[in-house]
């Protein structure tokens, strides 16, 4: 059956890809973004794909500009039963060398973003008492590494904050759900949109995957929404379980490895234009789609993503697996 679902942050990168994915299985898609040229593309995709689009441009971080335009979207498209948070900016580099205002803008965006899609879909959700909040999150929203101080923080606090509202929502009896999928290193425009003060380019830690693996995690959860969290990616799953029982020497090992991994070998350009705070899909011209720089070492499948969708399903199995040893065993002994 066909929902209306909106995606903030959707002209491109994951939130295009998501858009996509939602279209393809025949969704009404509301695309929210800065970007009127990527809206406008990621439209065209998504008719294409199937679904029914309608467009809104905005900036997440405007609490009354987004509310707006999740009216305009529910009013063209109907009802809004499933919302998708995927808004984001950042700023490579070190803490020190990241203004205030900069810092304060990648905390609207990122957190404050999420926080008013949040608000603003419950307002549209709760008269029904139904609906479906998917936050896409990070494998850095619980271990942060170097350089990425601002969104490292911002995403800490999309956690607390969804965690927080999950009890409030559990307390009334709500119908309405909220999960987080967690992503790894993806092959994303943004890479080239950021602002960046290191000496070359940025690049996602590897390994890097395709942003189509994280918006398959993200139409899954939006249809199963029962979960706290999916883990999309090796690196995620290795991330936080390292995180959990050895955060002191994870610490060391990205003191180490974080500043050189996360830049390629080519010198990055000066004052090259940057996202902050104006998109820069439209200022050229140019449609920057879904995909970064990244196309050759990107993966377009993800094992651990699928063991995390299928994880009931697996332990049941393995369950009955291993009552079926024991059985055999059993009726052995007895003959």
């Amino acid at each position: 059956m066909s929902r209306t679902v909106v995606v903030t942050g959707a002209s491109a990168g994951v939130g295009r890809a998501c858009a996509v994915a939602f279209g393809a299985r025949g969704d009404r898609v509301g695309l929210v973004a800065r970007g009127k040229t990527g809206l406008k593309a990621a439209a065209k995709e998504v008719e294409h794909a199937g679904g029914t689009a309608a467009v809104a441009a905005a900036d997440v971080a405007d609490y009354r500009e987004l509310a707006h335009a999740a009216d305009k979207l529910a009013t063209a498209l109907g009802p809004i039963d499933v919302w998708v948070n995927v808004g984001f900016t950042s700023v490579f580099a070190p803490f020190w060398e990241i203004e205030p205002d900069e810092f304060r803008r990648v905390t609207e965006v990122t957190y404050l973003g999420t926080v008013h899609g949040t608000r603003i879909a419950l307002e549209h959700m709760r008269p029904r008492d139904e609906g479906t909040i998917v936050q896409v999150g990070s494998a850095l929203s619980q271990r942060s590494i170097p350089l990425q101080s601002a969104y490292c923080g911002a995403k800490h606090g999309v956690n607390g904050f969804t965690s927080s509202l999950r009890t409030e929502l559990m307390h009334e009896g709500s119908r309405i759900r909220v999960t987080v999928v967690q992503m790894p290193g993806l092959n994303t425009p943004q890479f080239r949109w950021v602002l960046s003060r290191l000496p070359n380019k940025a690049q996602p830690v590897a390994p890097i995957y395709q942003p189509e693996v994280a918006a398959r995690a993200v139409v899954h959860a939006a249809a199963h929404p029962g979960r706290k969290q999916y883990w999309v990616g090796g690196s995620t799953a290795a991330t936080l379980l390292a995180e959990k029982f050895v955060s002191p020497l994870l610490d060391r090992y990205l003191a180490r490895t974080g500043f050189e991994s996360q830049q390629t070998d080519e010198p990055e350009s000066p004052g090259r234009p940057a996202n902050l705070w104006e998109p820069l899909d439209g200022s050229d011209g140019e449609d920057h789609g879904a995909h970064g720089a990244f196309d050759d070492r990107a993966h377009p499948r993800s094992a651990e993503a699928f063991v995390s969708r299928h994880a009931r399903a697996l332990t049941l199995a393995g369950v009955g697996g291993s009552a079926a040893v024991l059985l055999a065993g059993a009726r052995r002994a007895r003959h």
